[in-house]
């Protein structure tokens, strides 16, 4: 039995290429006969028929005798021109070879005007018109599972691969860049060990969310690395980079905040640096058992990279003790709304939510994924910013 019943379907929107006025007649009433609800546009040749195709134009009807359509390549054209359109073709040519080039060529159906009647031709448009649709959302699905997998190998790529040589070490990161369907943002960081054991944090963000930003973001990041591995540090190091951010940047309105951290072999102690941007989060045990977490000090910062000439960067000396945590974040973490309300979060709101969460025994990755998902519930939905966490952790007893 037929699956359409008259009047069921919304109206099909048609395209109708043929120059004998008798046979736009005899399909129209077809059609008419047939109950499918259709708006039929005519051209009589192909010229024509471009300039009244529109996005609305669901099934082209085309007649492979009409004046410039030369059967095959008259066809390709067609289809050339269809986008999302199915095309049928409906003919007095009745060649079965041609047909199966035509279908095999794109056309959705290759009819006979001799041989149809009404409700085969319009079955003949509904099937045509889904089929289309069907064969455009599996072509959407592929492209989206290619893009997927070309993303996933740019990620790969371009975002870092930490250089630690050290067991009792835990480094977990979470990345999202705020742009939809961005490969990377603005923000950027990095994890080296250099030579002698001491471990080099590093994490930044570029103002900005554009594709111009996340290319200097990574620019930035490799001449971050390459500089702490030739054995640059501190405040000479943000001064290297700040006249590489000078060079770089499309604009002199650019500029990067940043935070360094270099965390001595001892692994008992660090030096901080920040350049506008926001202090970590330590967690540490106490004796006798419990934690605290808590910001690092912010009263040792300088400017943003971009901002100042000849800016300096105070160094401040941190107590980590024996176990311990250190997240680095950008603002992307820390500036969602609260509630409906128009306050931000801040960094005492991370800290206070980081404290639930590590009461709960939360650790490693999971306190990332947990920080962001009740940082998202706070704001009433996604970030929008970029994001960027990286957090290192020491256990003393660690095998």
């Amino acid at each position: 039995m037929h699956p359409f019943t008259p009047g069921a379907e919304d109206r099909v929107d048609l395209l109708l290429i043929d120059d004998d006025p008798s046979d736009v007649q005899m399909v129209e009433k077809m059609l008419a006969d047939s109950g499918l609800d259709a708006l039929i546009t005519v051209a009589a040749d192909l010229p024509t028929a471009r300039r009244r195709l529109t996005r609305r134009t669901q099934c082209i009807i085309v007649d492979l005798s009409a004046p410039g359509i030369d059967r095959l390549d008259g066809l390709r054209q067609v289809l050339d021109m269809s986008g999302t359109a199915a095309v049928v073709v409906l003919t007095g040519l009745d060649d079965a070879g041609l047909g199966v080039r035509a279908v095999a060529a794109g056309a959705e159906d290759y009819l006979v005007k001799q041989e149809v009647d009404g409700p085969l031709l319009a079955r003949a448009v509904r099937y045509a018109i889904e089929r289309k649709r069907s064969e455009e959302t599996e072509r959407r699905l592929v492209e989206a599972r290619i893009l997927g997998r070309e993303n996933a190998r740019l990620e790969r790529g371009l975002l870092p691969v930490p250089l630690i040589d050290d067991p009792s070490l835990r480094h977990h990161t979470r990345y999202r860049p705020g742009r939809r369907r961005a490969l990377l943002g603005g923000d950027f960081y990095d994890t080296v060990q250099t030579e002698g054991g001491a471990v080099h944090l590093m994490i930044g963000d570029v103002c900005g969310h554009g594709p111009d930003e996340a290319a200097l973001g990574v620019q930035l990041r490799m001449a971050w690395r390459t500089l702490v591995l030739a054995g640059h540090t501190g405040e000479q190091l943000l001064g290297t980079l700040d006249t590489v951010l000078g060079h770089e940047r499309r604009s002199e309105e650019i500029f990067t905040t940043l935070c360094m951290v270099t965390i001595a072999p001892s692994r008992r102690t660090a030096r901080m640096h920040l350049a506008g941007h926001p202090a970590p989060l330590l967690f540490r045990d106490v004796p006798g058992g419990g934690f605290e977490v808590a910001a690092l000090p912010e009263y040792a910062h300088g400017p943003a990279l971009g901002l100042v000439p000849g800016a300096e960067w105070p160094t401040t000396e941190i107590d980590l003790g024996e176990s311990w945590g250190l997240m680095l974040y950008t603002d992307g973490l820390i500036e969602g709304r609260v509630g409906a309300g128009s306050a931000r979060l801040g960094t005492d709101g991370l800290v206070e939510l980081a404290r639930g969460a590590r009461a709960k025994g939360v650790t490693g990755r999971s306190l990332i994924d947990e920080l962001v998902t009740e940082v998202e519930n706070l704001n009433g939905g996604a970030l929008t910013d970029d994001l960027a966490v990286l957090l290192l952790s020491r256990q003393a007893t660690a095998s």
